[in-house]
């Protein structure tokens, strides 16, 4: 059964390019380990709820956009293998490199992962 890991995260809207480059490279090395679909989307029509919302949940702040994401797998045996791959990867390593300041704040970053219910 398919199996998706969801993301929302806050970006500076002055870091989205350095996020789409991060995202890139990202992306790349999980689709090699075997994700079957890697996607990333900007909010372009998202309002702030009186109770709850995108923004909200990420606490969203002035000059910032929300960024919504997920990687799809064939099921969740695939993404553990798949994310333990990815996690022992140099190359994230370097890409996240201890030196280097990502272009968002990963304190606000919400996720989880999420069984298929309905497909149409």
């Amino acid at each position: 059964m398919p199996y998706v890991d969801g993301f929302i995260v806050a970006v500076p809207r002055k870091n989205i390019a350095a996020y789409r480059k991060l995202s890139t490279k990202c992306g790349k090395i999980w689709r090699e380990f075997g994700a079957l679909d890697y996607r990333e989307w900007v909010a372009d029509d998202v309002k702030v709820g009186k109770l709850t919302s995108f923004p909200r949940a990420v606490k969203l702040r002035k000059g910032e956009v929300v960024v919504f994401s997920w990687i799809t797998y064939k099921s969740r045996a695939q993404r553990d293998r798949i994310n333990a791959k990815v996690m022992a990867d140099p190359r994230l390593a370097n890409i996240m490199g201890s030196n280097s300041q990502p272009p968002f704040d990963g304190k606000r970053m919400i996720y989880g992962g999420f069984e298929s219910l309905v497909k149409v």
